[in-house]
């Protein structure tokens, strides 16, 4: 018989029934039955004392863990045996947590006890999230430069920090003259941005820092640090004058080269040869070179005659050889001098693609002043009349057709230049004719532009729907509109 109340229960060291045990003992005493836990709205992130703001989704177990850890210490005296959410609705700012403990109370009886923990959740403003809603307030920034007229390699490297989405942590990014400026809340988030760059564009980078206030008694200093990256001056589509040394140990590549696309490297392709060489920042810092030409100066030939060599033989050290490009030998005449009988003899890389009528543009160096250390110093015969770049297509039918878009960074601009739009043009018909550069770009579908059919295709390149995303655009409540019934 229990020695309280006399009600006939099983045998137990403590000789109480469970009834009297509770009310004789309450082994939750203690621990607090009610708590707060603060959270950021602008980052969605709560605090973890004293000063570390983490990711939890609700009634997950990273945010079980966090309200567990605030009654930790109360919880030291008891076994926990189990713990869990009781559902609350995710406005009501309150968390409820159902625990089960356990403790040996009278003469060696374990006694189990179910209770509940609720959480007010408070807001508040990290630390991060108020730098943010600052804009000025920065400790380190990232000046990416390129002394070049044309924008093409900043254009592909903006797509690829939308994609590796290495715009999160910026507070911050302007635009130049000349460049961009990205800035950041911590020199970690910088120094990451520096190591992206360097791995995706052939570049050199310079860090500095400047104090900016010091405790002298807890011995704290803030600095705000500043990283140069220089990316190399070529962009796509430049010729180029090699130094004799580097063309050398490039397998004694012809010295005047064309840069057919700059990833990591720079790739250059010898007109004559097809010889293909690739050129790390390493390299071309130790040995510089210039573009021969400026975008402007591209003039428009058309092509009279083409013979393709199928058999050209290799020299002595010659490196590797394009299989996507066909050498041939072609006479040209300038579309300005349709009214003379003066031809242009020249080798291109652009077999596979010219035809007898073609226009093509390219750069006269027949008639040019070449202001170069290199150039001026080779044989003349070496130097080639004309180089070909690239084939001249229908610019304004081929952006009336094109049903794909592009991302941008979201950025201050100091002004619009009126020749940066033609430089996007360029930039947007470059990744039509070049797949590599596209398989590092995300390209979205643009729904306003209607798909034509290729029946009257003018031999132009376009991207084929198969490479394009769709833009996802949330414009309702996922339930299909507010109020509205769940859709299955």
């Amino acid at each position: 018989l229990c020695c309280q109340c006399g009600v006939p229960i099983p045998p137990n060291p403590a000789n109480m029934c469970v009834g009297c045990l509770r009310a004789q003992v309450d082994i939750t005493e203690g621990i607090p039955k009610q708590g707060t836990v603060h959270f950021c709205k602008q980052c969605e992130r709560y605090l973890q004392p004293p000063g570390t703001w983490i990711q939890c989704a609700l009634e997950s177990r990273e945010l079980l863990a966090l309200c567990l850890k605030k009654i930790k210490a109360s919880l030291s005296k008891v076994r926990l045996i189990d713990a869990g959410f009781i559902w609350t609705e995710p406005h009501s700012k309150r968390l409820k947590l159902k625990l089960t403990v356990q403790k040996e109370v009278i003469n060696g009886a374990v006694l189990q006890q179910v209770f509940v923990v609720e959480y007010t959740v408070q807001s508040q403003m990290c630390e991060d999230c108020h730098r943010i809603e600052a804009k000025d307030f920065w400790k380190a920034v990232v000046q990416v430069r390129q002394k070049t007229v044309h924008k093409k390699t900043f254009y592909y490297l903006e797509q690829l920090i939308l994609k590796h989405r290495l715009h999160q942590n910026t507070l911050r990014i302007k635009e130049i003259h000349d460049g961009l400026d990205f800035y950041y809340s911590s020199k970690q988030h910088a120094q990451k941005m520096v190591d992206f760059l360097q791995c995706t564009v052939p570049s050199r980078s310079k860090s500095s820092q400047r104090l900016i206030s010091h405790d002298i008694h807890s011995n704290v200093y803030n600095y705000k640090s500043t990283f140069s990256v220089e990316i190399v001056p070529i962009c796509k589509d430049n010729v180029v004058c090699l130094s004799p040394k580097l063309a050398q140990s490039l397998g004694n590549i012809s010295q005047i080269c064309v840069c057919i696309r700059v990833t990591s490297t720079i790739h250059l392709i010898d007109p004559r040869t097809l010889q293909i060489a690739e050129i790390d920042g390493n390299t071309y810092w130790r040995h510089p070179f210039n573009s021969l030409f400026h975008p402007k100066q591209l003039e428009e030939f058309i092509i009279m005659d083409i013979n393709r060599v199928h058999e050209k033989k290799k020299g002595a050290g010659a490196g590797a050889r394009s299989n996507k490009h066909t050498l041939a030998e072609a006479w040209v005449r300038k579309t300005s001098e349709l009214d003379t009988d003066h031809q242009y003899f020249c080798s291109t890389h652009l077999g596979h693609l010219l035809n007898p009528g073609d226009l093509v543009l390219g750069f006269d160096l027949a008639n040019c002043n070449l202001n170069d250390e290199f150039a001026n110093k080779m044989n003349p015969q070496h130097i080639p009349d004309v180089v070909l770049i690239k084939k001249s297509y229908d610019r304004s039918r081929r952006q009336r057709r094109r049903n794909w878009k592009l991302k941008e960074l979201e950025r201050d601009r100091e002004g619009t230049d009126t020749d940066d739009e033609r430089q996007y043009q360029d930039f947007l018909e470059d990744l039509e004719e070049d797949e590599t550069i596209r398989k590092n770009v995300n390209i979205y579908r643009n729904a306003d532009i209607p798909v034509e059919s290729d029946t009257d295709d003018d031999g132009a390149p376009r991207i084929s729907l198969a490479e394009m995303l769709e833009d996802l655009h949330i414009s309702q409540d996922a339930t299909g509109g507010e109020g509205a019934e769940m859709l299955t």
